[in-house]
């Protein structure tokens, strides 16, 4: 699917970095398909590590892209992050797409140049989450996010003010949207590749096994997990890879097994086949919440952030109110007891099918542009005020 109409504006697609292939990544792949001319532009980029359809994009990088093993060391180079944004050459662009968990909302476009922002989340370092992300830091990293902190705050403001359309990823995410930018959003969900994630096979029900299928890292709360299975005894299988993988494996029991990271065809076989998805983090959307309902399985999740629009408790799983095991022990055993129906978990989750995406961002694209004739202003942003002190905006 592509949009018509728009031969004769110059388009760029802007995303944070492209050193991972994960759920942003998926959403930018859409947005090349609806603007398969768009130029892209991002912080860092690794090629080799690029999805197919991006790999004909012309690519621009910034200056950090210059800097030593920028694929891997750019998180350290977090101060440098909106001087590389804002130097980012947009001047020759009708319509700028940025696709952000970061700082290039803020890159500088022509002033009557629409810039469509499709939000993630404002950035975690320094608004929502904080505190999570600061404690698994090391201490140089420590040390440099408490020196950077306000000031990264004050200029992400700032630099959300830029944008003339914010889209959320969630309503979770929308609320954020509001509570640090003070800008409204239209809520879009990503694309699931449902038409891979599907129904498996009828399976035996003599090996069952839970699943967790995760980056493993602090926020994922992936420990929270473990500990509950060593208590439960239940078989578990982890996929995923991640700097807390040594230190989970020494703590699990033997009835948890962790796989590292596996090909997709292996990660959709382990979602046919478990028996419920556990997702113990807080995220903003959370992909791989709908991939497994796609597949059927019901998903036991921390009953916060996009959990919370996802799992429709009772029906296509159990969310659990409190990040603890004791919790979480309450919900596998309340799952045990219920009886899910896995065409039903399915069409749940085709409310966020690929072609839905495109059809809900190829439409509000045309409304925004059709309606800027009729503008004289195409900015919806408030005017600008200094923040007021230097406390969290954690939800």
């Amino acid at each position: 699917m592509t949009i018509s109409g728009l031969s004769d504006l110059r388009i760029a697609l802007v995303h944070h970095w492209l050193v991972t292939r994960r759920g942003g990544e998926q959403v930018l792949e859409a947005l090349a398909e609806l603007f398969p001319s768009a130029d892209l532009f991002t912080l860092v980029y690794d090629r080799a590590l690029l999805l197919p359809p991006l790999e004909h994009h012309r690519i621009h990088s910034s200056f950090l892209q210059r800097l030593p093993r920028p694929t891997r060391w750019y998180p350290y180079y977090l101060p440098l992050f909106p001087a590389a944004t804002e130097r980012l050459d947009l001047t020759g662009y009708d319509l700028v797409i940025s696709s952000d968990a970061a700082t290039v909302k803020g890159a500088r476009t022509r002033p009557d140049a629409m810039h469509i922002c499709y939000c993630y989340t404002p950035i975690r370092y320094v608004w929502n989450g904080y505190e999570t992300y600061y404690n698994a830091a090391g201490p140089i990293a420590r040390l440099t996010l408490s020196s950077i902190r306000e000031k990264l705050r004050r200029w992400d403001y700032r630099a959300a003010q830029r944008v003339t359309h914010f889209v959320a990823i969630s309503r979770n995410i929308q609320s954020r949207i509001r509570e640090c930018y003070d800008r409204e959003s239209t809520v879009i969900y990503p694309p699931v590749d449902t038409t891979r994630f599907v129904l498996g096979q009828a399976k035996e029900m003599g090996d069952e096994f839970f699943l967790v299928v995760s980056q493993l890292v602090p926020y994922k709360r992936v420990d929270l997990v473990v500990e509950a299975f060593n208590r439960c005894g239940r078989k578990l299988l982890v996929i995923g890879d991640g700097p807390e993988r040594r230190k989970l494996e020494k703590r699990a029991r033997p009835n948890i097994r962790f796989l590292g990271s596996q090909p997709r065809s292996a990660v959709v076989e382990a979602m046919q086949q478990c028996k419920a998805f556990v997702f113990a983090g807080e995220e903003d959307f959370g992909i791989v919440m709908v991939e497994a309902q796609a597949c059927g399985r019901p998903v036991i999740a921390f009953g916060k952030g996009g959990a919370c629009e996802i799992v429709e408790p009772g029906t296509t799983g159990v969310l659990f109110e409190e990040q603890s095991a004791d919790s979480l022990l309450g919900a596998i055993e309340l799952s045990e007891r219920l009886h899910f129906d896995s065409s039903v978990i399915r069409a749940s989750a085709l409310r966020f099918d690929r072609q839905r995406f495109l059809r809900e961002f190829s439409s509000l694209c045309r409304e925004k542009l059709e309606g800027r004739a009729n503008r004289t202003d195409l900015r919806e942003a408030p005017t600008i005020r200094p923040l007021v002190g230097s406390t969290s905006s954690s939800n």
